[in-house]
């Protein structure tokens, strides 16, 4: 491997060469280093000299003439099962003993590495088992698992080298990486000495640092997991791994934006709500929106009675209504509600543009919804139905985004765990019952979180594939 970067070996095709060099020529490299070092000098014209006109050196060898420091053995086959004409060292294959415990594995290669110099290989993984065992010298290898590909930056999926890590190793740009400063706290470091051996399971990010003249052989096996999986459910699993990752991205995404304790103290300084204009209202109508029947006590831990129940209704529903009042002016508000009921769809250009389409913090009406109780959010939803309808009709149609339609479809889905069926046909009743047009509203909210879920697999593919598709800047 010949590259213009040293001591920095990149995967990436662009950045090295693979030049042709008899082997004797490369151990003739070897041991002029050596004496170089010995003798206490960098550069040594009369060895530079006989490296000039060695009976081993071919016109092949210039392009590292002047420094054999940017040449690197690297993964030079002693055995290669799928191609054995590349195993150029198969000589070497007597001289290796493999482990005991890889005796009844079947073995897919078995390199060398050999470097005369410094060198520092970029953050890759391999799609196989590795055992890497030192001969001579000294490596420093730091791990990843793959769970830290987001912070490493992998290169694209469909590039020669889709399996190294796109983040500088010199100089890292954070400004366009902004994760990898966090790389750090994911890793591990492992210092080899001759005689030692490393297992690095498959898809585990490493980098690995070597000393001069340091020399190293590789066993390389494929999982049993790869192995034994049928080519015909590749695409079947490929859609199960991108599921799950959306599924922990979107968890991410809606993260409680603030800790427990946080939210008491939050609590401890809110205002007397019976101060609050129209507070008292808005309690009646939680009785109201259940027939004129009391509350009934519905708990949600040892200490909660009902009173404090509908206080807290009364504040949430005080909360949203205000939301609505304060982003949707009067006129606009009729204009863009007569709009939406005559054209029957929520398709058209919405009155409101959200703040951000996949991030909770900056969504008060997502984190308004998120932070209330199933059973709350049930009463203050059926109490705007019954005394505010149009209303949840700007709050659902022009107020909620995407974040805000995933959080409301999963509130939802906490209610029906909540209540029993007959609970939930006549909370859907009362609730669709107040647009009109529900099929328009239906359409409304899961387009919204079609949106959200979009969006999400977008930073799955940033994260996880190297795959980009919202701009050039990978941060977004």
């Amino acid at each position: 491997m010949l590259t213009r970067t040293a001591p920095v070996f990149y995967g990436d095709l662009r950045s090295h060469d693979r030049v042709p060099i008899p082997f004797s020529t490369f151990i003739q490299i070897c041991k002029q280093r050596l004496l170089e070092k010995s003798q206490g000098n960098v550069v040594s014209s009369e060895l530079n000299s006989n490296r000039m006109t060695g009976p081993d050196l071919e016109k092949e060898c210039l392009p590292f003439e002047d420094d054999p420091q940017k040449l690197y053995l690297a993964q030079v086959p002693i055995l290669d099962v799928i191609n054995e004409e590349r195993a150029q060292l198969e000589s070497l294959r007597k001289d290796i003993q493999t482990p005991a415990f890889l005796e009844k594995k079947k073995l897919a290669s078995i390199n060398l590495w050999m470097n005369s110099a410094l060198s520092r290989s970029s953050t890759h993984y391999d799609p196989h088992h590795n055992v890497l065992c030192i001969v001579s010298g000294r490596k420093q290898v730091i791990l990843w698992p793959p769970s830290a590909t987001p912070s490493l930056y992998p290169m694209h999926i469909y590039g020669e080298a889709s399996n190294h890590s796109s983040v500088s190793l010199e100089k890292p740009d954070y400004s366009l990486y902004p994760r990898a400063k966090y790389s750090k706290e994911f890793s591990q470091t492992v210092v080899l000495q001759a005689g030692d051996a490393l297992f690095i399971p498959e898809g585990w990010f490493h980098q690995v640092d070597s000393d001069d003249l340091t020399i190293a052989v590789n066993f390389w096996w494929q999982s049993h997991m790869m192995s034994s999986m049928p080519d015909h459910m590749d695409s079947y699993y490929l859609r199960r791994i991108l599921r799950r990752l959306m599924d922990r991205e979107m968890n991410e995404v809606l993260r409680v934006p603030c800790s427990l304790a946080e939210m008491d103290e939050t609590k401890s300084h809110e205002p007397d709500i019976s101060n609050i204009k129209g507070m008292d209202q808005g309690v009646q109508c939680l009785s109201q929106a259940f027939g004129g029947e009391d509350l009934k006590e519905k708990e949600l831990g040892e200490e909660t009675f009902s009173h404090e129940l509908e206080l807290r209704s009364a504040r949430a529903l005080h909360g949203l209504i205000t939301l609505v009042h304060d982003h949707v002016s009067v006129s606009d508000q009729i204009g863009v509600l007569q709009s939406s009921s005559t054209n029957g769809s929520a398709d058209g250009e919405e009155s409101m543009k959200f703040t951000s389409l996949n991030s909770l913090e900056n969504d008060q009406v997502a984190i308004t919804i998120w932070n209330l109780e199933p059973c709350i959010l049930q009463k203050v939803l059926l109490t705007m139905a019954n005394n505010f309808p149009r209303t949840l009709e700007a709050l659902i149609l022009h107020l909620l985004s995407p974040v805000g339609a995933e959080v409301l479809t999963r509130k939802f889905d906490q209610m029906d765990q909540q209540n029993t069926e007959e609970d939930q046909k006549r909370f859907y009743e009362v609730f669709y019952s107040s647009f009109d047009d529900q099929f328009a509203v239906m359409d409304a909210i899961l387009n919204r979180k079609e949106s959200f879920a979009r969006q999400v697999f977008k930073s799955v593919l940033d994260k996880y594939v190297g795959v980009n598709l919202n701009g050039p800047n990978p941060g977004t």
